[in-house]
């Protein structure tokens, strides 16, 4: 018997006749887009092989499985297309600018509400004291 891809709430085992192709394409893809982890749907799912799951990643997904402690969700960089990596590149620099933009508030607000001064004590401008020791 066939089961679809729902949660095992009853805690039930399930040996590996249960599991269709369907199953296991849906269940890569879900944890290949970052839903879940592989032990996470080993538990949801009460899959009992301890590398049922890696197993099927490995077969049927796209990422790089194969490397132990891989933690990338992501292509390998060699492997890109030049489109996958400016698409990679521009959500980089976006969560840098994002980063930037919020560190930036965050010394606004320290300097006003703390009197902290950090941009004037961290100014990019090169010191009278400096110069000095320069020449």
């Amino acid at each position: 018997m066939e089961k679809e891809l729902t949660p095992d709430t009853n805690g039930e085992k399930r040996s590996h006749r249960d599991y269709n192709l369907g199953f296991k394409l849906t269940l890569v893809s879900r944890i290949e887009k970052g839903e879940m982890t592989y032990k996470q749907a080993q538990r949801i799912y009460g899959i009992q092989g301890r590398s049922t799951v890696l197993v099927w990643l490995r077969k049927h997904g796209s990422l790089d499985w194969s490397r132990p402690n891989h933690h990338a969700m992501s292509p390998s960089k060699s492997e890109e297309t030049p489109a996958q990596k400016i698409k990679r590149l521009e959500r980089e620099l976006e969560d840098e600018r994002l980063k930037n933009l919020i560190l930036n508030k965050m010394i606004d607000i320290s300097d006003q509400q703390y009197g902290t001064g950090i941009r004037k004590k961290f100014s990019l401008k090169p010191s009278g004291a400096s110069t000095k020791r320069d020449k």
